[in-house]
């Protein structure tokens, strides 16, 4: 026995319901991982809050780093390459200040030198 078509009321009407009912399920699914994140946010501040108040130090940049590559894994995203630690810039050396010239030689640009010059 072959099924009718659906009337296009009936199909308009199933659609919708359809949508309604995918719409609930996002949002039901949003909202929980919303709660869990602000579950895993209170923990997190209460534990800064516990460091802070105890003196402890800021996290290593080592720490920070496992943190960061540990959170990254868990979620399946891409991992970046760690940029090699900079070259030290060598210092360079200290210049002692240029000495005055006191010979004739030196070219004197000031306004009475000029006109005296050219008379």
């Amino acid at each position: 026995m072959a099924s009718e078509p659906e009337s296009a009321p009936a199909a308009f009407t199933r659609a919708g319901q359809d949508a309604v009912t995918f719409s609930r399920r996002v949002a039901g699914t949003a909202l929980a991982r919303s709660e869990r994140r602000r579950g895993e946010n209170r923990e997190l501040l209460k534990e800064f809050g516990r460091r802070r108040l105890s003196g402890a130090a800021e996290p290593a940049p080592s720490a920070l780093r496992g943190a960061a590559r540990r959170f990254r894994a868990a979620r399946g995203l891409p991992m970046p390459v760690e940029p090699a630690a900079p070259e030290p810039v060598p210092v360079r050396p200290k210049i002692s200040p240029e000495q005055t010239r006191t010979s004739e030689e030196d070219e004197d640009f000031s306004q009475s030198r000029i006109m005296s010059r050219d008379s």
